[in-house]
């Protein structure tokens, strides 16, 4: 069984949790310790003394085909974004090969910028699954259930029938899972919502749903049922620990103890929000109540990168701001945001760096200049890093990225073709 290490001044095994000038250990696809001495028999070392290494980043949603929409409508907000012009466009261009062409270049981007795994909802996701095992990154994927049609299903009275064919066929991957994901609650029946959670149930899967993004949505779904989008899925019995709610910038206190109560997971959308004017989700009232929060960068037609350590910086700071307390979301808090809370939601043994876990590993340039000198690595991961001071990316044991390069993505080939759609869409 292969082992090598991954050096670094600073070992980052948690938010909380530092360790000095250390070798992480991996074998097979797990890490076998972490210690200060280099044993034995290893060879092949990533990192190097002035590295910081941590737990690779989680996105906890996405749409990552979506990057071939990069600055296709920008400026506008959410309503008409989604209706006069990405929706017409999915209709129109949103094939097989789009989606896996853009999810290539959406894996290439997370994993060069330190994302190890993303939850993705769209169409075709078997292309994404393809995609992300070609890349070699975790992921976790939701065939889109809707009420009408999509560009990988004309018929919506098959969309569960469909997403069930599709969980059947990624069950037993080893990095890629599952999940099942209807929309919203304004893109999908009450019935249609209470099959796609028992569907969810049957399997024992993530339930990945967008919720309460929008005050037109939460008015338009109160005007319909009398009821909250958030009350309305708790009367449809579909909040639970297996929930991941997207976005969530319009809640009550009553609300926010709910979530708490029913043990669903958010994630957390900052940069997206701040784009479309969607609002600032009340991300540290959550938290204190117990919501288990989560970040994710949205698809980039809304954000428009998939950068997390730049999101997490956002996150930072867009909370002390809006509510004028520089303690509001700390250093460490945020990093446990797209670590250890990311993968308590997606129920994944990940997140943390220690024996046993799975050996998904980033390191980050110590000499880059935004990067010295180094008194709190947290804190520099935070605030100071982006994402291109990932210099090393491991992923189940898996060398993906090795000093800056991308090891497992063919990057003329992939930008030659992407800029292909590009003209078809451009009518160029």
């Amino acid at each position: 069984m292969k082992s090598f290490a991954v050096r670094g001044g600073y070992i980052v095994k948690g938010p909380k949790d530092v360790v000095s000038d250390s070798y992480v250990i991996v074998e097979g696809t797990a890490i076998r310790e972490i210690t200060p001495q280099l044993p034995e028999g290893i060879t092949e070392v990533l990192g190097g003394p002035d590295d910081i290494v941590m737990p690779g980043l989680v996105n906890t949603h996405t749409h990552a085909a979506m990057t071939l929409f990069r600055g296709y409508a920008d400026d506008l907000p959410l309503m008409t974004w989604l209706q006069d012009y990405i929706f017409p466009a999915e209709a129109r261009f949103v094939d097989k090969e789009f989606v896996y062409l853009g999810t290539l270049l959406a894996a290439w981007e997370m994993t060069r910028s330190g994302t190890t795994a993303f939850c993705d909802g769209y169409f075709f996701e078997d292309q994404v699954g393809r995609a992300a095992k070609e890349v070699g990154i975790r992921a976790w994927l939701g065939e889109g259930i809707l009420q009408f049609p999509s560009p990988s299903l004309q018929d919506p009275a098959r969309t569960i029938e469909h997403s069930r064919k599709f969980i059947g066929r990624w069950l037993d991957d080893p990095l890629v899972r599952p999940t099942v994901f209807p929309h919203a609650v304004y893109t999908c029946s009450t019935e249609l919502l209470q099959q796609a959670y028992a569907l969810a149930e049957e399997f024992d899967l993530v339930f990945q749903i967008h919720l309460s993004e929008t005050a037109a949505e939460v008015e338009q779904i109160r005007e319909k049922f009398g009821l909250t989008p958030v009350r309305l899925l708790e009367s449809l019995g579909c909040l639970s620990g297996r929930t991941l709610a997207a976005h969530c910038v319009h809640l009550d206190d009553e609300e926010i103890a709910l979530l708490a109560r029913t043990g669903v997971s958010v994630a957390h959308n900052a940069e997206s929000n701040m784009k479309l004017a969607s609002g600032i989700a009340p991300v540290p009232a959550m938290i204190a109540a117990g919501v288990n929060v989560t970040v994710g960068t949205d698809g980039c037609a809304s954000n428009n990168n998939l950068d997390m350590i730049s999101e997490l910086s956002t996150v930072a700071k867009l909370h002390k701001v809006s509510t004028m307390d520089p303690t509001a979301l700390d250093d460490c808090t945020a990093l446990a945001l797209a670590t250890e809370n990311a993968a308590r939601a997606l129920k994944f043994m990940g997140g943390r760096i220690e024996p046993g876990r799975p050996a998904d590993i980033i390191t980050l340039d110590g000499r880059a200049p935004n990067l010295v000198p180094i008194y709190n690595p947290v804190s520099h991961v935070v605030y100071a890093a982006n994402g291109s001071n990932v210099r090393d990316v491991v992923i189940d044991g898996r060398i993906v990225v090795k000093d800056f390069t991308s090891l497992t993505v063919d990057e003329e080939a992939l930008v030659r073709e992407c800029r292909k759609i590009r003209k078809r869409i451009a009518g160029d």
